[in-house]
């Protein structure tokens, strides 16, 4: 009979040792679950901290500060085209410009110095919102391109390196073709204006048109198309 009694007291010790692990393993369960909430807590904020911040950096550049106005200088007169002339309000007028500057490339030929600097300047812009194309020239000069804003590219760039070649440097005429670009997508380069500037880059019309940051705002929000047919 001792014995007997022995053998419940020792079960009844067991079971009671067994209640304390099972308590204490709910405990860290719970423990875990709670640290587990926190942090998914702090990262969400975090996130969310990271997307203000986004939004408010895009915000913080306005059209006014990229969008080029007025006429060109030398050459606005001599084609009767004005920077004002692109724009989402006159479509029509928009394509006419355009079409200006896109007729210069067919009707304009280079050769040799000049050519070798028309592939030069070509090779550093593209046309990446329409047609997706590295630049808007082959290596070769060829144009790589077929939308209606390349076309203007490649004028602009052989119209000024044919008869206004020692009166614009590579880097200016560059700019120029920038310039249009910004205002053939307008919007998508405001954000792309915000991006540079929150990484504190320079904003001037190379650093935001050519190829040389191209794809930079990949991941902000964006929005608006195109003016002028592609």
């Amino acid at each position: 009979m001792p014995k007997r009694i022995k053998a419940i007291e020792a079960i009844q010790k067991t079971e009671k040792k067994t209640d304390y692990e099972f308590i204490a393993q709910i405990g860290i369960v719970a423990v875990l679950v709670l640290l587990l909430v926190y942090n998914f807590g702090r990262i969400t904020a975090k996130g969310a901290n990271t997307s203000e911040n986004a939004a408010s950096a895009i915000s913080s550049v306005s059209a006014s500060e990229i969008i080029p106005t007025g006429k060109p200088r030398i050459y606005g007169n001599e084609l009767g085209i004005s920077y004002d002339d692109v724009n989402a309000q006159n479509q029509k007028l928009a394509d006419s410009t355009i079409n200006v500057l896109g007729s210069l490339d067919t009707s304009i030929n280079l050769e040799g110095a000049e050519l070798q600097r028309y592939i030069s300047i070509g090779s550093l812009i593209s046309c990446e919102y329409c047609c997706g194309a590295e630049s808007i020239i082959f290596p070769n000069g060829q144009a790589a391109c077929g939308c209606a804003h390349s076309y203007a590219m490649r004028g602009l760039a052989k119209y000024l390196i044919k008869n206004h070649g020692t009166e614009f440097t590579d880097d200016q005429i560059l700019e120029e073709l920038g310039k249009w670009k910004v205002l053939f997508f307008p919007e998508i380069h405001q954000t792309k204006a915000a991006v540079l500037k929150s990484k504190g880059i320079e904003l001037n019309y190379i650093n935001l048109a050519s190829n040389k940051y191209r794809g930079i705002e990949q991941g902000a929000s964006a929005s608006g198309g195109m003016v002028g047919g592609c």
